[in-house]
This record gives structure tokens, sequence and C-alpha cells, in this order.
């Protein structure tokens, strides 16, 4: 923790490098509350913190004390925002479930009563209105951000009636699922409720899922639909990707393809995907075209 006593850059990231693996005892040692707010804030900013958001939350909390403390400050809830500046804003209260939320952030004083309701409709409605928080999930991931689209082609009009869309998928090596990129109207701006799962194929396991909404602008791109938290795929072994939308009759994907790699352009290290029909009620995605056009991940 204190790689910061000596400005060595290499020293520092490779201290960050063991918070991301031990995040849990990182944040409940004794010197985490030492630490300056450009360390705290280089800690939240993190991608990769393998730990639950309202545990993060709950150590920053304590961290407050602690500096309310050392600028001799009271301790209430208005000073732990004063000292806590923007590191307030890398929390990723979306990420936590609305229990957590309500148990904890939501009665902390710590947040403005216009936060803990902006981030109670995210929670509970669709569309999602936009909150100033990060939502994006806090992978125990190395490395960047990837996506394959196994379509060649976009079509319009697909439509949905209450079944979901399904296409069943394997890959070469382990992966983390991070969300799907998915098809939006064809009739201009508008939002979709939609639930998203991966499912373990043969034992018909629901691995991850979510609740959500994405807004779309009537274009033919897709729209990230993301998970609460990574989901690991294993090497070799069949998973069912699903998404079950309500909303207007949107773009399609066609042309599809059987196989799919993805090459890391720095290490050209290779991924590959194969997708095969999800029998049953599947809305009339399959192989060659339909819904769920990318698939997101870390390596």
């Amino acid at each position: 923790m204190g790689a910061r006593l000596f400005d060595e850059p290499q020293l520092a990231s490779l201290c960050l490098e063991n918070i991301d693996k031990n995040t849990a005892d990182a944040i409940t040692a004794e010197g985490f509350t030492d630490i300056d707010l450009d360390t705290l804030v280089a800690v939240l900013e993190r991608d990769t913190l393998g730990i639950r958001e309202v545990r993060l939350f709950n150590a920053v909390v304590r961290w407050s004390e602690a500096e309310c403390q050392r600028q001799q400050l009271q301790v209430t809830p208005e000073n732990r925002r004063k000292v806590l500046g923007k590191a307030l804003g890398l929390i990723r209260f979306p990420l936590m479930t609305i229990e957590e939320f309500a148990a904890g952030p939501a009665q902390s004083g710590i947040l403005v009563d216009r936060e803990v309701v902006s981030l109670f409709l995210h929670f509970t409605v669709n569309p999602k209105p936009r909150v100033e928080f990060i939502d994006r999930p806090r992978c125990c991931l190395r490395g960047k951000e990837c996506s394959i689209n196994r379509f060649q082609q976009v079509e319009s009009r697909w439509g949905y009636s209450g079944t979901s869309d399904r296409i069943r998928f394997s890959v070469n090596k382990r992966i983390f699922v991070v969300g799907f990129g998915l098809y939006g109207s064809i009739h201009g701006p508008t939002d979709y409720q939609v639930n998203i799962q991966i499912i373990h194929t043969d034992s018909n396991t629901v691995l991850g899922q979510n609740d959500t909404g994405f807004s779309c602008d009537g274009s033919a791109s897709t729209f990230r639909v993301m998970f609460k938290e990574p989901v690991e795929v294993l090497p070799n072994v069949n998973y069912t990707a699903c998404a079950t939308l309500k909303g207007p009759d949107s773009h399609y994907g066609t042309k599809g393809l059987r196989k799919v790699t993805h090459e890391s352009p720095t290490t050209g290290a290779k991924t590959c995907f194969t997708f095969c029909y999800a029998a049953g009620n599947n809305n009339g995605t399959s192989v060659e075209d339909g819904q769920i056009p990318e698939v997101i991940f870390y390596t």
C-alpha cells in the first residue's frame, strides 16, 4: 500500500495489481485508512478490483472517518462527503443489489436525497434513468474488454412476444462474459426492457442474469447490456445465451457465422467461439439470423 512513498510508477502498478488479486485483504488491512486521497482514488478507479461494491463502500466510509480526524473535522455525513471529494463518484452504486444499497449507502447520509432517489429508480424502473455513477462491472480480470459479433449483415424487423431469443455457444478457452450487444428498434429512439442470462446448457443452471433495460437510437448498431458480475465460461462447455426483450420491432442480424475468432491485437492470442442452434423456444434466433449478435468478454 505504501508504494507512493517511493515515487516508482513500476512499484505503484505492482502494488495496485496486488490489490486487484487481494482486494478484500487490502481494504480491510490496518493501513488502508492511512492512505491519501490520491491513492484512494487510484484504487477506486480500477476496473479490476475483485470485491462486491458494497464492501468497497464500507471501506471508503471507514477511510472518510479517519480523514475527518486527520483534518480535525467532526465526523458527520456532510464532512465525510466533503473529505471524500471525487472518490465518492467512483463508487459504482449501480453494481450493488437493491437490498445492499437500501441497507447501507441509502441510509448513510453521505449521498444526497437526489442521488438516493435516482439510484432507487435505477434499480426498480425501466427504462433506467441516467445515474451519475459508473455501472460498468468491476472484474477481477486483467486486460481489455473484447467483443465478437457473429453476424455479417443487419436487416430489419424482428418482433417480440415474450419468448426469449437464445443461441448456444462454446469457447476454446476460459473467458469471463460481462454482457451482450443487442439490436434495437427500427422505429427511432426507444427503450427496451430486457432480461439477459447465461445458462449452463447441460444442467440448465442460470450462471448469471440481469433484469435491466437499454435505450437505442434507431440505428442498426448494437447496444450494450451488462451483467452485474462477470460470468465465468469454461473451455469446451456448452452455454446458452438468452435475452428476453420487451419493446417494438428491432433490427436483426443475418449471414451468421458458426465460428468466430477474436485475436488479441497485442498478444495475438485467439479466442474461438462456436455457435449452435438452441432448440425449443428461441423466438426464431439461430446461427444464421436473429438477436444476440455480440458477446462482450474478458480473457
